[in-house]
């Protein structure tokens, strides 16, 4: 018996497209999980061995919850530069990668320009650096294509 009915179903492409973003999606919420644990562990650790993490312009000191806040988001914002850019980009890791390092590159300017002592100033440094490590490796590697 011939069967010559067609059943009709989405596009295999946007299927996988969508399956694709859901999956980014998902690892980037885990890495910002991630890299707001990891660098309000390591600001938790910088301040054990004294940085003050003291902004002379206001005389405040940074918060740890704050920097939770900060890096997550940032790391959404990332988040967002890599689902754009797997929509829009045909090659959406390489591109991803280009501009996250970019992006991290012109955040490493603003400590410099807090009038922070060295120590406090080379803490934050570290803290971009280390939310940097975690995020923009995970979201590449979401980001390359896999046969589904």
């Amino acid at each position: 018996m011939n069967d010559t009915r067609v059943v009709a179903g989405p596009a295999s492409g946007q299927t996988s497209h969508t399956h694709r973003a859901r999956r980014l999606a998902v690892t980037g919420v885990i890495a910002t999980l991630a890299a707001m644990v990891a660098t309000t562990l390591a600001a938790a650790l910088a301040q054990a061995v004294g940085v003050d993490f003291e902004v002379p312009d206001g005389g405040e000191t940074i918060p740890l919850p704050g920097f939770a806040v900060v890096t997550g988001f940032f790391s959404i914002v990332g988040i967002v530069i890599a689902g754009a850019l797997l929509r829009w980009s045909a090659r959406p890791a390489e591109r991803f990668v280009w501009t996250a390092v970019s992006l991290t590159a012109i955040s490493l300017v603003p400590p410099f320009l807090f009038g922070a002592d060295t120590a406090t100033t080379t803490a934050l440094l570290g803290l971009h650096l280390v939310a940097a490590a975690v995020m923009i490796p995970t979201l590449a590697r979401s980001l390359r294509t896999r046969t589904d």
